[in-house]
């Protein structure tokens, strides 16, 4: 076997598949849930310009995560607990977009550098510290699948009951201010429920991966269609596409799920830019189109 043929062998690997497939049972309805629940979320991420706030909370729950594995406690508890929160000091001390990111940019650091510390202390088996920085596939056990579905009921009825009001906020927070809706207790709010889908989605992708659940499918489905019906559908297809498709073919291979996840997610951005790109042209192109008859 060739250099390439091994390195193949490795990353796509279909030998026993249906036999594997049955150990993923709950990753995949897990997979289901965190792609809802990061195509939703994500909607709101982009119209309010968060994803530095997104990468920012994932060191703290990568971090939270990190001492849960330590002390020997639920990983799922630790990861949420840590993520809410540095959601809720980016909330309470970046009320502006300045103050936020200078609040973001310090605790970064300072979350990382405890997550390093509690793994350096952890004594245990190295796959499970590699695998809250870059994901697992055949971890989610049922006490971390209830803790999983369990928080995603919770975000998706925050999402319902503010989503209305949030979007108006987002869109234009003077005006909603002006007309009563209470825009910095819904900033609060949306804080701490981007808070707990991060920490839904370091279970899968890692820590250092979470934008691409979290951020990418919304921002690709902002290139192709401004609908507020069809943005946060189209948002979810996407996220759910790349986690599901993410763990079917990390499945058969030795390879962290994460490069799996994020490069089809990747790869669907990529075809939305262009596809955007395209109207945007069609669309120019049919406005001088008079002008010049």
């Amino acid at each position: 076997m060739t250099i390439a043929e091994g390195i193949w062998q490795q990353i796509f690997n279909f030998d026993n598949y249906g036999e594997l497939l049955a150990l993923v049972r709950n990753s995949l309805i897990a997979g289901a849930a965190l792609g809802l629940v990061g195509g939703l979320v994500g909607v709101f991420v982009i119209m309010r310009d968060l994803p530095f706030a997104v990468h920012g909370i994932s060191e703290l729950s990568f971090a939270g995560a990190s001492a849960a594995l330590l002390l020997g406690v639920n990983i799922v508890g630790g990861s949420i607990v840590g993520s809410l929160i540095a959601a809720g000091a980016i909330g309470l001390l970046g009320s502006r977009a300045r103050d936020r990111n200078s609040v973001i940019g310090t605790l970064m650091p300072f979350g990382l550098g405890l997550g390093v510390l509690f793994l350096a202390l952890y004594k245990g088996r190295a796959a499970n510290k590699f695998g809250i920085l870059t994901g697992q596939i055949v971890a989610v056990d049922t006490p971390q699948m209830s803790w999983l579905l369990g928080t995603s009921a919770v975000v998706l009825v925050a999402l319902a009951v503010m989503w209305r009001p949030l979007a108006f906020a987002s869109a234009d927070p003077e005006v909603a201010e002006a007309r009563g809706v209470p825009v910095r207790a819904l900033s609060f709010a949306f804080m701490l429920v981007l808070g707990l889908a991060v920490a839904l989605s370091v279970q899968i992708v890692g820590a250092l991966l979470v934008l691409t659940l979290v951020v990418t499918p919304a921002a690709a489905a902002a290139r192709v269609t401004a609908s507020p019906v069809l943005l946060p559908v189209l948002s979810v297809l996407f996220a759910v596409v790349s986690i599901e498709g993410g763990i079917l073919l990390a499945l058969g291979s030795s390879i962290p799920i994460s490069p799996y996840v994020t490069t089809i997610s990747f790869s669907i951005y990529l075809v939305c830019r262009l596809v955007g790109a395209y109207r945007t042209r069609q669309w120019g192109a049919a406005r001088t189109a008079p002008e010049l008859g």
